[in-house]
């Protein structure tokens, strides 16, 4: 059922046909946080660009998928960050955690490579949060409009929201 505001004719996740712009789905299930409270100034701050945060959800197993929020190419990979680049050019970068990079890619698991031409909805990356909390760092993760204007981004969903991986979160105009 769309939210307030949200059609449900144009609100196919990664699409920028039909409808309000780029609509962008949640990367993976959690709780929808607002990005000035992610303990991070590059994401709290948008210094990158606007969006929210997701606090991850996990399987039985302990594991979190990550899915493509969008439509389009893996420009940049790693295991605990990417950044999607749409056919309009814009690119989509999701943060898993803040500092994970310290890891070294350990409790992360790619099933892409950069370069790759993915669909919304496409499995690219899989990974245990509370491993990372475990180590005291922290798992929100940031789902950013890379460099795009904040006036242009609106989200469909209040912090605080239960999403599932694959629903509509945010409209790019």
């Amino acid at each position: 059922m769309p939210r307030s505001g949200q059609d449900a004719r144009t609100t196919r996740p990664g699409s920028s046909h039909d409808g309000p712009g780029l609509v962008v789905a949640a990367p993976l299930a959690g709780t929808v946080v607002a990005l000035e409270e992610v303990p991070d100034p590059v994401f709290s701050q948008e210094f990158v660009g606007p969006g929210l945060a997701i606090e991850p959800g996990a399987d039985a197993a302990g594991v979190s998928t990550v899915v493509a929020p969008v439509s389009g190419t893996i420009g940049s990979l790693f295991p605990h960050a990417f950044a999607l680049e749409t056919a309009e050019g814009r690119t989509v970068l999701v943060h898993l955690g803040i500092d994970t990079v310290r890891l070294g890619g350990e409790g992360f698991q790619l099933h892409v490579e950069a370069g790759d031409r993915v669909e919304v909805g496409a499995t690219l990356i899989t990974w245990e949060p509370a491993r990372v909390a475990a180590l005291g760092l922290s798992t929100v993760c940031p789902v950013i409009a890379l460099q795009g204007d904040p006036e242009l981004l609106a989200s469909l969903v209040p912090p605080g929201t239960q999403v599932s991986a694959g629903e509509p979160v945010l409209t790019w105009s």
